[in-house]
């Protein structure tokens, strides 16, 4: 499916004055004291954490679960026992539709846009786990939903809200270390190798347990036959089908204070290098992501950056950064999740979950940092839900950062190839091949009329 056209123009300049203009005018819940909520997808870690951040506000009321597992569902019951209980979305939006406000989709990726954008239809506040959707065209045309339905939306990256990652932007913004020649990200988690599975997908399936709604789980993907223990509940991110790999996955967490401090815009191309066992395998490569990437974009230089071009590299699994950028910060060892801006005066390293330091030490030790005030990234999509101000990560701002790292995914998949991006007409015009990676079709029954 082909997605609708704007030019980029105008999806850029709706989008940014979407960013600033403050307070909106919202028709669900602005004059209300009570934002009426409803958790799709309440099992694992995220959804157990998103259920429990919206629940401890004490503004909202939950007051409808859903997930496809009833098992899940059972667990969190006792956390909302009063929550009206459902396996599938769809019976819970026609069900609920007049008593919710808002939702969050905390579901694997590839049900991110089909759930996001009905309940957008219905006017209904959404926070999506990150990756805001699973394909490019996906979160185009969610993020031109959200801005039509004028609904406060917040992307799933919870430290976006830290007091670290908004210091970061800050000082970014200030120009701390000067204008930005270079970016290098990064995701060497160690032990992250048990959640990237190699394949081959099994030859045979097994029974559905009776507590599980597959049909669901699998949704606009290809159907699969069920395998205990290799989709459902923790291993889907390794697979084409559902997840989007590492990069995808924990790209926007890292991308996050760089994308906001130098107010980044569409890339102009982009490349990838990956493990080479996953690129010689064309059983691998036809079913999951590689568990290693290099992955390079070239974006439109700006007044913070010393040129006009500026490139921004990925590195993750076992393909680090260059020695000589991770020797810049003294300590032991190289913060694995990180992103390390050098400029042209210093370097600033921005850890995830850590500190944010300006290098070398000795020359920044008296520099004047940013002291902000912690906040909870839940909490913060809530009051604006009820108040009308803007989120920390509305999609009309994340919405073109995820687009960026998604084509990281679909450079990803034909390694060692430049891909030129036309991000006005949605277009690699040097790589049909890549092209129609930008977006899928769903399964029959799950399709949306005029888009996917």
């Amino acid at each position: 499916m082909k997605p609708s056209t704007t030019t980029r123009r105008k999806f850029i300049q709706t989008t940014a004055v979407a960013a600033v203009a403050a307070p909106f005018v919202f028709s669900s819940c602005s004059d209300k004291e009570t934002l009426n909520h409803a958790c799709i997808g309440v099992g694992g870690m995220m959804g157990q954490g998103d259920l429990n951040n919206f629940l401890s506000h004490p503004q909202v009321r939950i007051v409808a679960i859903c997930d496809v597992d009833e098992s899940m569902l059972e667990k969190a019951s006792e956390l909302v026992p009063d929550a009206r209980r459902y396996t599938d979305w769809r019976e819970m939006l026609k069900k609920e539709g007049d008593n919710i406000h808002s939702v969050n989709v905390t579901v694997p990726d590839h049900n991110h846009f089909i759930i996001a954008w009905n309940a957008i239809q219905m006017g209904k506040h959404v926070y999506c786990q990150k990756p805001l959707c699973h394909d490019v065209a996906e979160v185009r045309e969610l993020t031109r939903a959200a801005l039509a339905k004028e609904v406060t939306t917040q992307l799933g990256t919870q430290y976006a809200s830290s007091d670290n990652d908004r210091k970061a932007v800050q000082l970014i913004k200030e120009g701390a270390v000067g204008k930005i020649r270079h970016a290098y990200l990064c995701s060497n988690r160690p032990g992250a190798e048990k959640y990237r599975l190699t394949g081959p997908r099994p030859v045979t399936g097994e029974a559905v347990p009776p507590e599980l709604n597959w049909d669901v789980w699998i949704g606009t993907a290809p159907m699969r036959e069920y395998v205990s223990g290799i989709y459902h509940p923790v291993n889907w991110r390794s697979w084409l089908d559902f997840g989007t790999g590492w990069s995808g996955d924990i790209g926007c967490h890292i991308f996050n204070s760089v994308w906001k401090g130098l107010s980044l815009e569409a890339p102009l191309n982009v490349k990838a290098i990956v493990q080479e066992s996953w690129k010689n395998s064309p059983e691998r490569r036809a079913d999951t992501w590689p568990q290693a990437n290099h992955i390079v974009w070239t974006f439109p230089g700006n007044e913070l950056t010393e040129s006009d071009k500026l490139t921004v590299e990925w590195f993750d699994g076992d393909i680090y950064p260059p020695r000589e950028i991770m020797d810049l910060f003294p300590g032991d060892p190289y913060p694995p999740e990180s992103a390390m801006l050098v400029g042209t005066e210093g370097a600033l390293l921005y850890g995830h979950g850590n500190d944010t330091v300006l290098l070398p030490n000795e020359k920044f030790s008296s520099y004047r940092m940013p002291n902000l005030t912690p906040r909870n990234h839940y909490h913060n999509f809530v009051d604006c839900c009820l108040n009308g101000n803007n989120p920390e990560s509305p999609f009309s701002l994340a919405g073109p950062m995820t687009e960026a790292i998604l084509l990281g995914t679909v450079a990803a998949r034909l390694p060692d190839t430049r891909l030129k991006w036309d991000s006005e007409n949605m277009k690699i015009p040097n790589s049909p091949d890549a092209e129609k990676l930008l977006s899928r079709k769903y399964r029959e029954g799950w399709n949306i009329k005029g888009m996917f």
